[in-house]
């Protein structure tokens, strides 16, 4: 018998094949049992949401863009309008030699790089089988010249596309401003379903800050598609809803009447209704033209417009910030009567120039040998800058903040356009956190002539002077008079109203003082009130651009335009009755009687006279 032998133990070698006989079956059990609940799910609990997602490879939405709605002014005059206009589109799936193409294009239309690029960009976003824009807004010329070589070209066609139209370009386009094409930003804020398609977007002015309202409801289309995601046919469309038509309270007329009065000065003009706070005039010289952002404007041209000293890409009527000069001082006087720091009939001294007590400095007059005693009404008709230096220090900074505050000096005046500046009203407050130094009596007296640290936007000018023709009433301003969509007719919001309380007597004062200034001998006005047979009560302003040592004279001729002062003009008419309230800043032009105050005179001329002629 061999001594190697090995008994096998076949009871032990029985046991450890059923084991692994029963784990295999226990597995298998489990696996089978996982996917009978994996099918129960899907064909019960997950049917619903994988049957749409089924759908929605079978089925494309398509997106329907609303036509965006009309810009009107009060006449009725259009504004903002959309255009039919050609577009040369290209198909790259369609196209063999895209790159060729492009090139036998680019040399035929005189297509610029830019546009190319553009193109580039956009192919890269979307599907090849898409139509995607090259070169919009064709001249006749251009759709001409490629009708010749269409058959040619295939993959590639005119197709024609509503698009955005300015047709008062410059003269209106800080108020209307304009649409551009959405970028990323712009994703990031809106509703994604509802601009879905949509091209263009409002980037300025009233096209900005009625975008929701203009862009009206998209569309859609269910269209059925293949497995590569090309259409085969209709199953269901939705019109879209367009966007409402808006109605200025601007006067395009009077509009171009401000701003062809400016001439040779940039600037601004704003002219309010006094009754219903709609704004008519809303100039900053100078404009640009808004329609080639439209449709993208080029670098070279955009980087003209940033790069021009003149800026004219900013809204001086809403963002400008100037000194508001002598324009302050119906404002201080009525303060002085209201506070009972001075009386009517009260007289101050000039001398030609004003010291603080224990202080060599002279606050210098304008006019160099003073303007001996005048009131209150003197002091405003004749501007007498020490008649306000007293006042000043008389009132003091606490005083002058809050009454000039009532009338919306430092703050913003609430007009439908976004982009407002607030403009600054000093006080002990402001000084203190900004600069973190304590308030001078010599910023008081300054402050009293509209100089230091104050600062006003033409708009917030125009609208206290509307607010003191109407009597302490607070006038909102506003560009927008109604909605209309879809035959349903929106009026603008009514905005409440404050009083300011004021006495009827000082107000009838400060009035008074103010139509001197354009109707007696010595107002710094007078030539703009020979011709009519109505009032108009106004103030001219001057604003210093740069300082004028303490011993030095100033002299305008013999410094660089840049650096002459401001003029400045605010008034209102008819005094009795006043129904437009007018403010005028022309930059460099040196006097507001002179510059300022025959810009406002135009304004008003022409708003009277058509609203006379249109009384039946």
């Amino acid at each position: 018998m061999p001594r190697n032998l090995t008994y096998k133990d076949n009871p032990e070698e029985s046991y450890q094949f059923l084991a692994r006989i029963i784990s295999a079956f226990i597995i298998i059990l489990l696996l089978t049992a996982g996917l009978v609940i994996r099918l129960v799910y899907l064909q019960v609990a997950g049917h619903q949401h994988y049957a749409t997602l089924a759908k929605e490879n079978s089925i494309k939405i398509e997106p329907t863009v609303p036509s965006r709605g009309i810009i009107y002014d009060k006449r009725g005059n259009i504004l903002a309008e959309n255009t039919q206009t050609y577009t040369l589109e290209l198909i790259p799936e369609q196209i063999s030699d895209l790159d060729d193409t492009l090139i036998k294009l680019k040399t035929l239309l005189d297509i610029p790089g830019e546009k190319i690029e553009q193109f580039q960009k956009l192919r890269k976003r979307q599907k090849h089988f898409t139509s995607i824009p090259l070169l919009t807004n064709m001249t006749d010329e251009e759709v001409a010249k490629f009708a010749v070589v269409r058959p040619f070209y295939h993959g590639t066609d005119v197709q024609v596309r509503q698009s955005r139209n300015y047709p008062y370009g410059e003269l209106a386009a800080h108020v209307v401003g304009y649409v551009g094409r959405i970028n990323e930003e712009d994703m990031k804020e809106l509703p994604l379903a509802e601009y879905r398609g949509s091209t263009f977007i409002g980037k300025l002015g009233i096209e900005s800050a009625y975008e929701s309202v203009l862009h009206g409801t998209t569309g859609y289309s269910e269209i059925e598609v293949n497995v590569q995601g090309r259409p085969l046919k209709t199953l269901k469309e939705v019109d879209p809803v367009a966007g409402a038509n808006l109605h200025l309270s601007l006067d395009i007329e009077l509009q171009k009447t401000a701003y062809d009065a400016l001439e040779k000065y940039n600037g601004a003009v704003v002219a309010i209704e006094i009754e219903t706070g709609g704004v008519l005039t809303f100039v900053s010289r100078p404009g640009f033209d808004p329609n080639p952002f439209v449709v993208g404007i080029s670098n070279s041209a955009y980087q003209a417009l940033n790069a021009s000293p003149d800026q004219p890409l900013y809204n001086r009527a809403l963002r400008g910030l100037y000194p508001p000069g002598s324009t302050i001082k119906p404002f201080m006087a009525l303060a002085g009567l209201e506070y009972d720091a001075v009386g009517a009939r009260q007289q101050l001294f000039c001398p030609g120039y004003y010291q603080l007590p224990n202080d060599s400095h002279h606050y210098r007059d304008w006019r160099k040998g003073g303007h001996g005693s005048v009131n209150v009404s003197e002091g405003i008709t004749q501007s007498c800058d020490v008649y306000f230096y007293r006042l000043a220090g008389i009132l003091g900074i606490d005083r002058i903040h809050s009454f000039l505050q009532q009338f919306g000096f430092g703050e913003k005046t609430g007009i439908d356009l976004m982009g407002e500046k607030a403009g600054l009203l000093p006080s002990r407050e402001w000084k203190m956190a900004k600069k973190g130094q304590a308030w001078f009596p010599g910023e008081t007296v300054i402050t009293g002539i509209g100089q230091g640290y104050h600062q006003v936007t033409p708009l917030q000018l125009a609208k206290a002077t509307a607010t003191l023709a109407n009597n302490g009433k607070v006038v909102t301003p506003h560009l927008v008079d109604k909605l209309v969509a879809e035959s349903t007719r929106s009026p603008s919001a009514s905005i409440p109203k404050s009083t300011i309380a004021l006495k009827s007597a000082n107000i009838k004062t400060i009035i008074a003082a103010m139509v001197n200034v354009v109707h007696s001998n010595r107002g710094t006005a007078r030539s703009i009130g020979l011709d009519i047979n109505y009032q108009i009560a106004g103030k001219t302003g001057t604003a210093q651009v740069i300082n004028i040592k303490q011993n030095a004279s100033y002299n305008e001729h013999q410094i660089d335009f840049k650096q002459r002062d401001h003029a400045l003009f605010i008034s209102f008419a008819p005094a009795d009755n006043p129904k437009i309230a007018v403010a005028v800043i022309a930059e460099n032009g040196g006097h507001g009687g002179s510059v300022a105050a025959p810009i406002a005179a135009k304004v008003i001329k022409q708003y009277l006279r058509d609203k006379q002629n249109a009384q039946p």
